[in-house]
């Protein structure tokens, strides 16, 4: 069992690790790519990494899943992985790793308020109180720095917002449409229609000046290890130690994030942004019932 709980935390580490490290990919990329052709080269990488292991894993009958569950498979593509990966590239052009992988935080609790409207899951008051708390915190981390100006950070804070609550309207879909289907099937599919659907979009904004070296090497990175082998680690996690551990990631990609950016970008990490960190970590541990005020901490 013990080596069971060290693999468990190790492979946790290595995931914050590596999705910490995608805003850091995001900041080196968007601006050769432009956010549409950065998110395309993204999810077509992952694409051909997962579907080799799909058809090796699953067979024939592996790919047949992703031909008879297209139409819900497309929906999460788009929400889970072409609408947010375009929007949080969008946002790496003007703010910080560690900023965006803050605001990331915030996909559990928007988590939660779409089960909680869609498949009708109850909000207690502990979690109530976690959604308040948390957005409380994204109200205090923009107060400063929110302009509306061109190339002002406004935008991009509400594109990271964008992008969590396509995560936690992914989230709903896939348990509402896919319940049935195998994980790496939803986590292929996801990325193949990602592509499809972005395809045209990035072939229009397309960069007039080539890509250099670092930048295709970030989309690489992003597509190869952010989303390729990150989606093999999370669902492996969530089928080993249940989704409550899995969804401990969402703690440890801020100190990943901010490690990067502040390793290799000389990115800056102030006071008030650990303090707004601190305020939205509380409130996604109480809207997902990690911690619970008021009894005992529903899973």
């Amino acid at each position: 069992m013990q080596d069971h709980a060290r693999l468990n935390a190790a492979e946790l580490l290595l995931l914050a690790a590596i999705w910490g490290a995608s805003f850091l990919f995001l900041r080196l990329g968007a601006p050769a790519f432009g956010p549409l052709a950065l998110a395309f080269v993204r999810v077509a990488g992952a694409s051909l990494f997962l579907l080799p292991l799909l058809a090796w894993q699953g067979g024939r009958e592996g790919l047949q899943e992703l031909r008879r569950g297209w139409r819900p498979l497309l929906l999460v593509a788009v929400l889970n992985s072409a609408l947010p990966f375009a929007f949080f590239s969008y946002a790496a052009l003007s703010i910080t790793a560690g900023l965006s992988s803050i605001l990331n935080a915030t996909t559990p609790i928007w988590g939660a308020l779409v089960a909680s409207v869609w498949l009708g899951q109850r909000l207690d008051a502990g979690r109530i109180l976690g959604l308040l708390v948390g957005f409380g915190g994204v109200v205090f981390l923009a107060w400063e720095q929110a302009s509306f100006k061109p190339g002002g950070s406004g935008f991009a804070i509400l594109a990271c917002l964008g992008a969590t609550c396509c995560y936690g309207l992914a989230a709903s879909a896939t348990k509402k449409y896919l319940g049935g289907t195998r994980s790496l099937a939803v986590a292929t599919g996801s990325q193949l229609f990602a592509a499809l659907a972005l395809a045209v979009p990035a072939a229009a904004q397309w960069p007039s000046t080539p890509p250099g070296p670092t930048a295709w090497l970030s989309a690489a990175a992003l597509a190869l290890l952010c989303s390729g082998l990150a989606y093999i680690l999370y669902f492996r996690l969530m089928q080993r130690a249940g989704p409550t551990y899995a969804l401990s990631v969402t703690f440890l990609i801020p100190v990943f994030a901010v490690l990067w950016g502040l390793a290799f970008l000389g990115e800056a990490f102030t006071l008030h942004m650990a303090a707004g960190c601190a305020i939205v970590l509380l409130g996604t541990a109480l809207a997902t019932g990690i911690v619970a005020p008021f009894g005992r901490a529903k899973a």
